[in-house]
């Protein structure tokens, strides 16, 4: 860890270590002890930040606003209607079955390629042989 990600680290999550993400913290943890003079200024600084924050008053909401934003989104999901004939285990079935006919059709594109280049390869390597043999070529192939 460097000065800049410990930076970002403490701005982010502030001065409390138990804050800090626990990918980061040990590293962080071995920062500050390789660099006392800029891990203490920096945490010094959320230091600060935090007791600012810690100070400002707590918003108080109404019970009459804490109700209203209940009933609006209780009418919000009423409103909102369902997929009609959507069910999960449909939507999945449709996508088994389109892997499925591609895995067919890429099969049945393989066999035919490969039955049509094997004859031609076996035709090439009959007329190859007749020609060195000096065998006319109607004679190999009737």
């Amino acid at each position: 860890m460097n000065a800049e990600r410990f930076s970002q680290l403490v701005g982010a999550y502030g001065a409390d270590a138990r804050r800090w993400p626990m990918a980061e913290r040990e590293a962080a943890q071995a920062f500050c002890l390789a660099e006392p003079d800029v891990a203490a200024r920096l945490l010094a600084e959320a230091d600060a930040v935090d007791a600012l924050l810690h100070a400002s008053p707590q918003p108080v909401v109404s019970h009459a606003l804490r109700e209203r934003v209940l009933a609006a989104a209780a009418a919000g999901l009423k409103a909102r209607r369902p997929l009609v004939g959507f069910r999960p285990g449909r939507l999945a079935w449709l996508s088994g079955g389109a892997f499925a006919a591609a895995a067919c059709a890429g099969i049945i594109a393989g066999q035919v390629l490969t039955t049509h280049l094997t004859a031609d390869a076996q035709a090439e390597a009959v007329l190859y042989q007749a020609s060195l043999s000096g065998v006319d070529d109607t004679e190999v192939l009737g």
